[in-house]
């Protein structure tokens, strides 16, 4: 059903709404009108909504709703939550079919539904004959988020040297804060997944294909093993395997990415001419002078244009290079940003570093991450394996620090196991992807036979928009056959030049 024209919804109702004028409201006649914008996809009502990123650029026009669901499945009767929902109907509605997308959001901690217009032009042909579906993960974006403003003095202390003490007294205080309205135990890949076949039995359909990036592809998998019978095809983009400790392997994927990215400069020479030094090597140095003394600098503020004086620190350097290497444009500008630092230039760092920054904040729900990793990961993580690395074992030390201070639930004892399905799976990887780099997807495929790996050559975290893979999603989404797409097109993907002068590359 679609919303009918205001002037005949008005004419149709005129006798009605005139009488209800004569006894002095017309409550009744804009409830008609808002009645009328109302669509039901299976038991779930929807009204209009417009979803907007971040930028308010890329909107997109969809139908909302909120779904409650047991925060304790154990205990239903006790405290119920709103999951947020957005459904985008097939752009083909005549011609959709029964067996609707649902996209799983990154993370842990990001919104579904906030994230959808960043990646909306991705799915094109998906959505032509199917509806999409957007969860919101309990405990992100409109789903009881979990997350708490910190205070300008916990700000600072987290801005500064990585102090794992100072993120423990700030997961202290925000478990205090979200008490009231929420049993942080309850809001694990486990439940979630459980909300997911809530909604989906809810909206009436049988069988769902999902879609999931980055921590989405756990959720993807763990789905997937609970409830094989309603899986008609699987899409893992950046793939994180089952026994994967989230945020425990960052420190060695990342100096994989260093070592790749240098070996492309090397092979170009322009590039090796102007950064004769070894990526890593250099940031390295860089690093340990910044531990024996932080540096003062003056800057322009990437927003307004003002000069700024702060610190740079090790954290620093290494949080922006860390930033950088997720996306081939970001990660071609580090060579000369490093290499200007390492001459005791600092100003376009600090500039980068307070940019990405920007962006970046608020983008994960910090609460709902701590639900998720101090249950299914913080007894999985071992300080050595980060040893002898850039990042060193500060990093994890850091992501878990809440864990002890955060009440977390636990997961089931099969979690950690791989999905052995013969469900259609296709698996994608970025060649440079510092988080979850190729190796993760070639592990998870072992056990999915009907499954297909495909890697895109000089790309890094997220490849649903790059190049033709939107035109491979939707010809995977009508075959369910992924060993079938001819991917050829994805031979023309190739590097993105390092930058050699801030005004771009060499030809």
């Amino acid at each position: 059903m679609t919303p009918g024209n205001p002037r005949k919804q008005v004419f149709r109702i005129g006798a009605l709404a005139l009488a209800v004028a004569l006894l002095g409201g017309c409550d009744d006649a804009e409830q008609a009108k808002q009645d009328s914008a109302t669509r039901h996809y299976g038991e779930i009502a929807f009204e209009p909504c417009t979803l907007a990123s971040g930028a308010g650029t890329n909107n997109v026009q969809a139908q909302c709703a909120t779904f409650e669901v047991p925060e304790d499945r154990a205990n239903p009767e006790a405290r119920k939550i709103r999951l947020n929902l957005a459904w985008l109907p097939a752009t083909d509605e005549g011609a959709a079919t029964d067996d609707p997308v649902f996209f799983l959001a990154g993370g842990p901690g990001q919104s579904a539904v906030q994230v959808w217009p960043v990646i909306d032009g991705a799915f094109g042909q998906i959505r032509r004959q199917r509806h999409v579906v957007l969860v919101d993960q309990r405990g992100t974006g409109g789903s009881n988020l979990l997350a708490c403003e910190p205070t300008e003095e916990e700000s600072a202390a987290q801005a500064g040297p990585a102090d794992a003490e100072a993120l423990a007294a700030f997961a202290r205080r925000c478990a205090k804060e979200v008490a009231g309205r929420a049993d942080t135990r309850f809001y694990t890949t486990t439940d979630a997944i459980a909300d997911l076949d809530a909604v989906r039995e809810a909206i009436g359909a049988q069988k769902i294909n999902l879609v999931g990036g980055s921590y989405g592809t756990r959720v993807a998998q763990q789905y997937a093993k609970r409830y094989p019978q309603h899986v008609r095809s699987i899409v893992l983009d950046g793939v994180a395997p089952n026994d994967l400790v989230v945020g425990g392997e960052f420190a060695r994927t990342f100096e994989d990415a260093l070592a790749l990215q240098s070996a492309q400069c090397r092979e170009l020479p322009a590039c090796a001419q102007r950064f004769p030094q070894d990526a890593r090597a250099q940031l390295g140095s860089l690093v340990e002078r910044l531990r024996a003394g932080p540096a003062q600098v003056e800057y322009r503020d990437p927003s307004t244009g003002e000069m700024r004086t702060g610190t740079v620190n090790a954290q620093t350097v290494t949080s922006l290079a860390f930033l950088f290497s997720y996306m081939p444009q970001t990660a071609a500008l580090l060579p000369l940003v490093l290499d200007e630092a390492s001459h005791g230039r600092y100003a376009s760092l600090m500039s980068l570093y307070e940019l990405m920054g920007r962006n970046t904040a608020g983008s994960m729900a910090r609460g709902m991450q701590w639900s998720v990793i101090c249950a299914e990961d913080a007894d999985r993580h071992q300080d050595a394996s980060a040893e002898g690395t850039l990042l060193g074992p500060d990093v994890a030390r850091m992501f878990f620090a809440a864990c002890p201070h955060w009440p977390h639930g636990s997961r089931p004892d099969d979690s950690t196991a791989p999905l052995a399905s013969d469900l259609p799976v296709l698996l994608l990887s970025g060649e440079l992807d510092p988080v979850t780099p190729p190796r993760f997807g070639e592990r998870v495929l072992e056990t999915l036979p009907n499954g297909r790996h495909l890697v895109v050559r000089g790309q890094g975290h997220g490849t649903f928009g790059l190049g033709c893979m939107p035109r491979l999603l939707g010809q995977f989404m009508e075959s369910a056959d992924a060993k079938a797409l001819d991917a050829s097109c994805l031979d023309t993907m190739t590097y993105v030049p390092p930058f050699t002068s801030f005004n771009g590359w060499e030809p």
